[in-house]
């Protein structure tokens, strides 16, 4: 539509007969317009999806079960929505310049509940009350929603060394009582294998981080029986800006050396406990989700962390399961900051190294398709070392194999992740 000349010519005529008033350009009159309309429309389009949180994609309307989060009609919790989706999409891997998280070498175990049908229980879990699976519209995949004042955990003991870690998404939601209801995540050594060990301090040991219904972080240790007297850790972050808020997507990562438990929420470390199990007879075997309503997906526990060095240079290939895309990305995610880190501290000590970065990929979709976003993907590690590291690209080559060369059966979760994987070969 033409601006009205006229208008602006009358607009112009009227300020400059006032004493008091100040000349109006009408150019910068209409940028004022059509900037306000341009706002406007973002407005709209972004209330739209809010309106549209938690709408199962395979359906024309929401899964009815999906509607008792409360998402949807969470007013209160529209502008935290909006923030999260903005979040989203600034997400980049310089906000992670400080974490020094490096997940484990050889996953043990895997669920991103992809082969688990909207509505279940996921196979590989058992509870006392009730979860099942939901999609949503704001963040891809499959997602085991919890909303109780009971537990689901791992159906299987988990055969934990020494040294390990534990990673998963998580989003707060509504619970029961029509606010944030927050969550409890546990790792424990149980005493029942077959059955849920009850008790505000369960099983025979335990670390338990806690999101309350405010939001806060917290989080606790316990050895049950004489050797554990005197030996309880507790504590909380009072740190506002840290709180978590409903309907946000928060990456919750575990690092145990030993006796040693260091837990972050997203980029920060929350809390470090050099001495959070000092009794030897303490072997963790089990994690669960209880007291609370959440969202949780790609849960991944993976043993020992890699001797980046001494694979690259010594053996010459490096395999790595520490740097993150989404599902049919190639934008390496935030969380592979510590990872990427190590190997670019490895090249930076060693200039004459000249390394072949290889992509992989499970087997799932075109094979056509696998391979395309397996060389994407090493390009893209190749430019954030080359960007936010400062390593010179000619040192590096790029490659792609799709699922040509899987290191185990593509069939289940776990071996997928085994599969998709980024290798460092030593030119």
């Amino acid at each position: 539509m033409k601006p009205c000349i006229h208008c602006f010519l009358f607009l112009f005529l009227f300020a400059a007969s006032s004493s008091t008033a100040q000349i109006v350009n009408p150019q910068k009159m209409l940028e004022g317009k059509m900037i306000k309309k341009t706002n406007q429309a973002i407005d709209k389009k972004t209330d739209a999806a809010i309106d549209s949180l938690l709408l199962d994609k395979t359906n024309s309307g929401p899964v009815e079960k999906t509607q008792n989060t409360g998402i949807k009609q969470e007013t209160a919790a529209q502008t935290d929505t909006a923030v999260a989706v903005t979040q989203k999409q600034e997400s980049v891997l310089q906000t992670y310049s400080k974490f020094d998280f490096v997940a484990g070498e050889r996953v043990i175990f895997y669920d991103d509940f992809s082969q688990d049908n909207v509505g279940d229980l996921p196979v590989a879990w058992n509870t006392n009350g009730s979860a099942e699976i939901v999609t949503n519209n704001l963040y891809d995949g499959h997602w085991m929603q919890v909303i109780s004042r009971n537990s689901v955990w791992t159906e299987a003991l988990l055969n934990l060394p020494e040294n390990y870690t534990i990673e998963f998404d998580i989003i707060p939601i509504k619970g029961e009582d029509a606010g944030m209801a927050g969550y409890h995540f546990r790792l424990m050594q149980s005493i029942n294998e077959k059955s849920f060990d009850p008790g505000s301090v369960p099983g025979k040991a335990g670390f338990q981080f806690k999101c309350e219904y405010f939001g806060r972080p917290g989080y606790s240790t316990y050895i049950n029986g004489n050797e554990g007297q005197g030996l309880a850790l507790s504590g909380v972050k009072e740190d506002k800006n840290l709180f978590e808020k409903i309907n946000q997507k928060y990456h919750i990562s575990i690092w145990v050396q030993k006796s040693r438990i260091r837990l972050y929420q997203n980029e920060t470390k929350l809390f470090d406990l050099p001495k959070a199990f000092p009794v030897s007879t303490v072997k963790m075997d089990r994690i669960r989700f209880e007291d609370g309503a959440a969202l949780i997906s790609n849960v991944r526990i993976a043993i020992g962390n890699p001797d980046m060095r001494s694979k690259l240079l010594t053996e010459g290939k490096l395999v790595t399961y520490g740097i993150y895309f989404d599902v049919n990305k190639d934008v390496v995610k935030p969380e592979s900051y510590g990872t990427l880190k190590s190997i670019a501290d490895v090249l930076s000590e060693n200039p004459s190294v000249r390394i072949k970065i290889v992509g992989h990929t499970d087997a799932d979709g075109n094979a056509a398709a696998n391979l395309d976003l397996s060389k994407r993907r090493a390009a893209a590690v190749k430019n954030e070392l080359t960007g936010n590291f400062g390593i010179d690209a000619s040192r590096m080559e790029i490659d792609g194999k799709g699922a040509a060369q899987p290191v185990a059966p593509n069939d289940n979760s776990t071996n997928k992740a085994l599969n998709r994987r980024v290798e460092f070969i030593k030119l």
